[in-house]
């Protein structure tokens, strides 16, 4: 195998298919509930300084492909929380483009164009949401993270 980065090395890896088939069967509101709260934490302060109003009461899911896995939530005054009602927005990719969106070492019009990211249901929604994630200043967000995961995401983000 030829060296690579712990970046490279993390993003090449594929997720098991038996993982894959476990996480599909579990209850979605312990992960929509998970996710709610490090949203909260990284991306609800950062979203202040920005036009966050358009995202109050639309329910939204992330659906992780290859993990069988299914984020629903909803965004109020107060910041995310679970929801289990029918989504206005779903975006689904697997877990390796989400972590290349993550760390921008990705487009997100480049993956949506190749079909790697697939949004569905209010497309003005995706859009807002896309060009405020495009907005938000990733150092914003990862001052937040722990001291180790913030350096980690800083070399991924380097390349």
């Amino acid at each position: 195998m030829p060296a690579l980065s712990n970046g490279e090395m993390m993003l090449n890896l594929a997720v098991p298919p038996p993982l894959s088939a476990l996480i599909a069967r579990l209850p979605a509101a312990p992960p929509s509930l998970a996710f709610s709260l490090a949203a909260n934490r990284l991306l609800w302060p950062a979203l202040q300084s920005l036009d966050w109003q358009p995202l109050v009461g639309r329910r939204y899911a992330i659906r992780v492909k290859d993990l069988g896995l299914s984020l629903h939530f909803t965004v109020s005054s107060r910041g995310f929380s679970p929801d289990s009602g029918a989504p206005d927005l779903t975006i689904s990719a697997t877990a390796r483009d989400f972590m290349l969106l993550l760390t921008r070492s990705e487009d997100p019009d480049t993956l949506f164009f190749s079909r790697r990211l697939v949004s569905e249901g209010d497309t003005e929604l995706g859009l807002t949401v896309k060009n405020l994630l495009d907005a938000l200043d990733p150092e914003a967000v990862l001052c937040r993270l722990p001291m180790p995961l913030a350096h980690a995401a800083r070399r991924l983000m380097k390349g």
